[in-house]
Parts: structure tokens; C-alpha cells; sequence
């Protein structure tokens, strides 16, 4: 187990990224912290992954053998977070179930998805995605009342957060080539913060793209992984719009046709929020050289 637990010099390095060299010493401890949470929880882990903010794994329940995946972050509130919208989604089937958990050690306990292919492995269509949003608006929540508590920030502050790591990645790729200019980003920044400032308000996944969703029973997509917020609920189109597109007209037959299929939401706003995000999507690509007919049309919206 406690290789399995060990984390990979390239994974740190992500993980630096995101959350500075303090999360090294995360990194030394976690093969205890998974061996502590292994036993809590009668579990027997198989298989690690995970992406930019945490480390997963696969296990199997002691008692029936059932798969379940352990989630763990170095940042808590992170945890905390994506919790607290798991229970709001909890009767929602387009949404992981979650199981049990620990913040406060950043520890969450998921139900396994089956199948269980992510989406961007897949052919899917605009209706399946349909389905998703509406499942999603359907069980929504209104932001909690002054004197109620969440540890949901509202969707600005998660836009801050995107704009601040996509400054960090494009000096770690390129110090100082203006990979993409800085007017560019400063422009897209204030575009999406006066689209969060506005709009209806609900309860957003806030990553909702391909490689965040699987395919579930019946064919039905269920979202993982949430960074959510309070906000505008048309932001978690954005990635499903953009897709594969390479040009303006495509984007917005794109977004006439969603909409006609979920209820509420806006065409004008999604490509308003396709606008401002355009040049985040391109980063990763951009960063490691890419320059294909997409990228370069997540550029040209970019740049207006």
C-alpha cells in the first residue's frame, strides 16, 4: 500500500504548481494518511491516479469487494467544498454519490461509477449534455441565507482563482515569451468577472468538462470532481460549446441548440462566458506548443 501511496516526482511538480513547495511535505505523508484512512474506512486500495488538486484511489471494500474511490486533497477547504455540493446533489443521479468523509484530513469516499468511461473518451451529443445541465438546474439550491452557513465562495472568487493559476502556468512554460499577452488575459479576467457579477444564481459544478464526467448506468452522464460555487449556472457550458469547434458560427449554432434544451439557460450569456474563458481553455495547448485549427480559434475569441 504504501507504494501505491507514494507520489511520482512529475505528479509533485503539478502539485507544486498548484499549490506551492509546502505541499511536498503532503506528498511525504500521504502514504500514512491513506494507510489510516484504509483501515477507518475497511478498505483495500489497488490503483492511484488523480489530476491538478488531489490524489485517487481505486479500492475495494474489505467486507463486499465493492470498488469506491478515496479522494485526497492537500487543501481542505477544497474537500470541504466539493462535499458540500455532493449533498446537494445527493438525490441527483448525474452526480457521483459521496460516501463518507473527512475534511478537516481532506479526505473524500465516492461511490464507483459504472461503466464508468470518461466522456472525453467517447462520442457524446448535445442532448446527452442537455440532460446533464437540466439534472443538474433541476435539483438546484438557492445561496444560503445571510444567517446560514457554506463554505461556498461565490463563482468570482473561483474565476480569480482559474486567472491566477493560468498566470502561473504560462511563466512556468515560458517565462517572459507573452505566450498569450497579458492585455489579452487582463481583458478576458474583467469580461468574466462582470459576467459572475450578474446573471441568475444557483449552485455551479465549476469543472465541468469531458474528462469530469462518466458514463453512467443507462447510458446517463455523471459528473465528478466539482469546484463549486455560487454563480451563474451557464458557466458549466462553456466546455461543451467549445469543443472541438473552430469557428464563430459553429460556437453559436452550438449554443442555439443547448439552450433550446435546457431550460433557463441563456445564449447570450454562454457565449459571453465562451468569450472570457476562451483563453484559458487554450493555455494547456498553447503551453506545450500546440497550434491546430481549434487552439488558434480559442485565440481569435480570446482576443475578440
Amino acid at each position: 500500500m504504501r507504494e501505491l501511496a507514494c507520489v511520482a516526482p512529475e505528479v509533485r511538480e503539478r502539485l507544486v504548481v498548484r499549490f506551492g513547495a509546502e505541499v511536498l511535505a503532503w506528498c511525504d505523508e500521504l502514504p500514512v494518511l491513506v494507510g489510516e484512512l484504509a483501515a477507518r474506512w475497511d478498505l483495500h486500495p489497488v490503483a492511484a491516479g488523480g489530476g491538478g488538486t488531489s490524489r485517487v484511489f481505486r479500492c475495494l471494500r474489505r467486507d463486499t469487494g465493492a470498488s469506491v474511490w478515496l479522494k485526497l486533497t492537500p487543501d481542505p477547504a477544497i474537500a470541504r467544498e466539493e462535499a458540500e455540493a455532493l449533498r446537494a446533489w445527493a438525490d441527483t443521479p448525474s452526480v457521483v454519490t459521496l460516501l463518507a468523509e473527512d475534511v478537516a484530513a481532506g479526505a473524500l469516499l465516492l461511490e464507483n461509477v459504472e461503466p464508468g468511461v470518461p466522456v472525453r473518451q467517447l462520442t457524446w451529443d448535445l442532448p446527452s449534455v442537455a440532460a446533464l445541465l437540466r439534472d443538474l438546474r433541476a435539483s438546484q439550491v438557492s445561496p444560503p441565507a445571510p444567517e446560514e452557513h457554506s463554505v461556498l465562495q461565490p463563482l468570482s472568487r473561483r474565476i480569480d482563482s482559474l486567472f491566477g493559476l493560468t498566470d502561473r502556468r504560462l511563466a512556468a512554460a515560458a517565462p517572459g515569451n507573452g505566450l498569450i499577452p497579458p492585455v489579452v488575459l487582463g481583458r478576458a479576467r474583467a469580461a468574466a468577472l462582470e459576467l459572475a457579477a450578474g446573471g441568475p444564481m444557483g449552485l455551479v459544478h465549476g469543472d465541468l468538462h469531458p474528462a469530469n464526467v462518466l458514463s453512467g448506468p443507462g447510458a446517463r452522464m455523471v459528473a465528478i470532481d466539482p469546484r463549486p460555487t455560487w454563480g451563474d449556472p451557464d458557466f458549466d457550458a462553456v466546455d461543451w460549446v467549445l469543443e472541438g469547434v473552430t469557428g464563430l458560427a459553429e460556437l453559436e449554432r452550438r449554443i442555439e441548440k443547448l439552450a433550446t434544451l435546457v431550460p433557463g439557460q441563456s445564449p447570450d450569456r454562454v457565449l459571453g462566458w465562451c468569450r472570457a474563458l476562451a483563453a484559458l481553455i487554450a493555455v494547456p495547448g498553447v503551453c506545450n506548443g500546440r497550434d491546430d485549427a481549434q487552439t488558434r480559434f480559442l485565440l481569435a475569441l480570446a482576443r475578440g
